[in-house]
């Protein structure tokens, strides 16, 4: 007789295995002159949340985000981020509102968001693996 509670234990491990799959499709890009190649969960989570204004050289942070409603800003910030999207949005309207900072900078597109942070010194962002070339490096997320 099996135990009753190895049907659960099988849900578990299929939620952690999607939750990798979509872990494994996207990626937090940066500008290709970005000396740093992998950022803990803090820090990547203190940049958008616009807390952490410079690099450790000194230059300055870019950050790029899609729009609220998009479904890969949805997934960057429930899976690589851990936190969900109202959450960044009420931070960043905090700021906003109280004059403390600014929001991120807000891009329609995957294509876009590519191009800004290929242009811009210092850019961080996020796209999904297929959008990824040699204009901008992947960052790791430890």
């Amino acid at each position: 007789m099996r135990p009753s509670f190895l049907p659960r234990r099988r849900w578990w491990l299929l939620f952690l295995l999607c939750v990798s799959i979509a872990r494994a499709d996207q990626a937090l890009v940066a500008h290709p002159e970005v000396v740093k190649r992998e950022l803990s969960l803090n820090t990547a989570r203190l940049m958008f949340s616009m807390q952490m204004p410079q690099w450790p050289n000194g230059a300055p942070v870019r950050v790029f985000v899609l729009p609220d409603d998009h479904q890969r800003h949805r997934d960057f910030a429930k899976n690589l981020l851990n936190l969900y999207p109202r959450q960044l949005r009420r931070v960043w309207d905090r700021q906003l509102y109280s004059g403390t900072g600014q929001p991120p900078e807000t891009v329609s597109s995957e294509a876009e968001m590519r191009q800004k942070v290929a242009a811009t010194p210092g850019a961080v962002g996020y796209l999904s693996r297929e959008e990824i070339d040699d204009s901008v490096q992947v960052l790791s997320i430890r």
